[in-house]
């Protein structure tokens, strides 16, 4: 079977994971978080541990894997995680008993646990399971029987970690690539939250056969976003200024199957607006142009590479780097080509029929700039969304909108989002969230008079 054959055969069933696929694998309930493509030769180092990726292949996303030891070393295996821990207070006995325990009277100085290091090395060389280690940690812990419920949970979460972490394995789709991203690495996404994303998406009125037209300068999770709601119709054009494209590395990640990378192109501004409708390029797009690569010339001119972006960040960004294989020697499947140049046939077609709509992601350049000299090239009624961190520069660009009477139904939106913390006993807002989502300037573009 024919590379190619295998990934389409695949694409039609992207349910459970393939040799060369992508996947995000979630350590520990989100302590870690790792993009990785999967091959027989790749490797995971968890804890002090290199684990090989392979027992991961043909596996469905959202199967749980765990660290075991065998005899031929550290391995991932395959298992189903237990429901007990988080259902503790709906037995009555437990509940009862949980009422006459306090933490008042534990002491921690080290002293309450008689198991020491070298007994649990020779457990492990013994054999022994990561469970087996955590309940010989409980069963030798004098102040276990001691503490409330709750803190009984604490602890063999705590120790479960250490000695058996576990592995989810995730499949990478616009939502948790963003989280990721925003957990690990907020700047390389513009801080742009899950949340603000999708109002993106559903203010723009992305939808089945849409011609969008996207300035993407957060990593290309904006592209793989619209591509992924496209689902192979219509097509994604990423524009950029200057002679070097912004890049897209985020878009790798998601899997995409040839129809839809061939949806994803680029083309610099200059090419969109070169002749259009027996016009040259208008006169302002030299000065504001300029302006606007001066704004930005050092993301524009030389992009960064996630092997750089690792070196300047190595201990932040470490994990969210797709990981490689620990051998050169072995090959790695290639990923779909996507963002090829886009054809002269389909630029002439945007220039008679303009774009259905707009979206705009790029907090290093000038807003109202931008969209000055973008706006010509949309269709008349199409929507647009454009995002930024602050909300100065899209009320400028909303006045300045209104003034030239070129869009209506223009607001400026403020994201709120609060997550819930969903427990038996214990539901409340989580203690630590993101409380800024940025702002969105959205509406719909009218023709000149």
């Amino acid at each position: 079977m024919s590379e190619n054959k295998a990934q389409s055969d695949l694409f039609e069933s992207p349910r459970s994971t393939w040799e060369g696929c992508s996947v995000l694998l979630d350590i520990n309930d989100g302590d870690r978080l790792v993009f990785a493509r999967l091959s027989s030769g790749a490797t995971l180092k968890i804890g002090n541990k290199n684990c090989s990726l392979q027992p991961l292949l043909g596996c469905p996303f959202g199967s749980f894997f765990r660290v075991e030891n065998g005899t031929q070393g550290p391995y991932l295996s395959r298992y189903t995680p237990s429901t007990e821990g988080n259902n503790v207070l709906e037995k009555g006995d437990g509940q009862s008993i949980d009422e006459l325990r306090d933490n008042r009277a534990l002491v921690d100085n080290n002293k309450a646990q008689s198991l020491t290091g070298e007994d649990i090395n020779e457990m492990r060389r013994l054999g022994a399971t990561g469970d087996e280690i955590v309940e010989a940690l409980i069963a030798n812990s004098a102040t276990f029987e001691k503490k409330t419920v709750f803190s009984q949970e604490k602890y063999r979460l705590k120790k479960q970690k250490k000695y058996a972490p576990i592995v989810l394995l995730r499949r990478p789709f616009t939502r948790s690539i963003c989280e990721a991203y925003l957990k690990k690495y907020p700047t390389r996404i513009g801080f742009l939250r899950m949340d603000t994303l999708s109002l993106l998406l559903s203010m723009a009125n992305v939808s089945a056969n849409s011609d969008v037209l996207v300035v993407d300068m957060v990593g290309g999770l904006l592209t793989g976003s619209v591509a992924e709601r496209l689902g192979g119709t219509g097509y994604v054009c990423n524009t950029y200024i200057g002679g070097s494209p912004y890049p897209m590395d985020i878009a790798r990640i998601f899997n995409f199957g040839d129809e839809i990378c061939k949806r994803i192109v680029r083309s610099p501004l200059t090419d969109l607006f070169s002749v259009q409708n027996g016009l040259q390029k208008p006169v302002s797009q030299d000065s504001d142009s300029c302006n606007m690569e001066s704004q930005s010339n050092d993301r524009i001119s030389s992009p960064v590479s996630m092997e750089e972006v690792s070196l300047a960040s190595e201990n932040v960004i470490s994990d969210l780097i797709p990981e490689s294989t620990s051998s050169p020697v072995i090959k790695m499947s290639k990923p779909a080509k996507l963002g090829e140049k886009a054809p002269q046939e389909i630029i002439s077609s945007w220039k008679e029929h303009g774009f259905s709509c707009l979206i705009i992601a790029a907090p290093e350049l000038d807003t109202w700039s931008l969209v000055k000299e973008i706006f010509p090239l949309m269709s008349s009624s199409a929507p647009f969304a454009i995002y930024h961190q602050y909300l100065q520069p899209l009320a400028t660009c909303m006045h300045n909108l209104q003034l030239g009477k070129m869009a209506i139904g223009m607001q400026i939106s403020e994201p709120w989002l609060r997550e819930y913390q969903v427990l038996p006993s214990r539901t409340h807002p989580c203690m630590q969230m993101n409380a800024f989502g940025g702002y969105i300037l959205s509406g719909t573009k009218i023709s000149p008079n």
